[in-house]
């Protein structure tokens, strides 16, 4: 993933962040989700990380992003 294209805008639990996605995809943006517990479980190794969750969008998508997480109450990680 190249980081220039993208910010992260959360990072949280897998409950928390599956709320957010279904929001998200709600209003036409697919975030890229990066979830280190399961690449862990996948990779045979353990986790005990329950905030190992981070979400994505491009960055010409966070305008309308930060507006959804405003209304979320929920702050826009930089």
């Amino acid at each position: 993933m190249a980081s220039d294209n993208y910010i992260k805008i959360f990072q949280g639990s897998f409950i928390e962040s599956n709320r957010l996605v279904v929001e998200l995809k709600n209003i036409n943006i697919s975030p890229i989700i990066k979830n280190e517990m399961e690449s862990a479980r996948l990779a045979g190794f353990g986790s005990a990380n329950l905030n190992s969750i981070c979400l994505y969008v491009f960055k010409d998508e966070v305008r309308k992003t930060n507006d959804l997480l405003i209304k979320l109450r929920i702050q826009l990680i930089s």
